[in-house]
């Protein structure tokens, strides 16, 4: 036997990986497939689309909804809680594992990123890879268009809202609110 892991071990070890595995190729098409399946299917048929989320992802909790379009790269690293809702949109980049805890909303458009390449161009030319987990705590709410970097774990009953804007007339910053955990505080946007 061979000290030697796959790559496939590697990348689920959190170690930095080459894709061309054929372990991980088959597990990119079952994901694509199953997706397709989702994402092309009768929209009122709840049932059935249930059924192919339990199948593609690690786990789907009872009570659950991820309204289509969904994509995701392997689909069995990407946990999603109970009574959890995402919006039309959801992208899961589930190199490493994506926990989404009980109780969480997901507005429209949402990316869970994992992935990362190295800073290093040679390594970057050569195709290597890695990812770092997300954790998104339980009832926390990510507003439309939130993107989530490798490695970010997001406390339970958190707000995360997507912020843009310009200056005003006179060149000063909008004012917002960003919701903690025990209250909201004003930032400058």
């Amino acid at each position: 036997m061979s000290d030697e892991k796959s790559m496939r071990d590697r990348m689920l070890a959190g170690e930095p990986y080459l894709a061309d595995d054929p372990a991980l190729t088959r597990d990119s098409r079952r994901a694509q497939r199953l997706t397709h399946l989702i994402n092309t299917m009768d929209p009122t048929d709840h049932r059935r689309r249930r059924e192919l989320f339990t199948e593609l992802l690690g786990a789907f909790g009872e009570h659950s909804e991820i309204r289509p379009p969904f994509r995701c790269d392997y689909g069995y690293q990407t946990s999603f809680g109970a009574r959890s809702f995402a919006n039309w949109g959801l992208v899961s980049l589930d190199v490493a594992t994506v926990t989404i805890g009980d109780d969480v909303q997901i507005g429209p458009n949402v990316q869970l990123l994992t992935a990362t390449h190295p800073l290093e161009p040679g390594p970057r030319r050569d195709k290597w890879e890695a990812a770092e987990p997300i954790v998104i705590g339980d009832n926390v709410w990510l507003g439309g268009g939130v993107i989530v970097c490798p490695g970010v774990t997001i406390g339970a009953d958190t707000v995360v809202g997507r912020v843009s804007g310009h200056p005003g007339p006179s060149g000063r910053r909008r004012r917002c609110r960003v919701a903690r955990p025990g209250g909201a505080r004003a930032v400058t946007a």
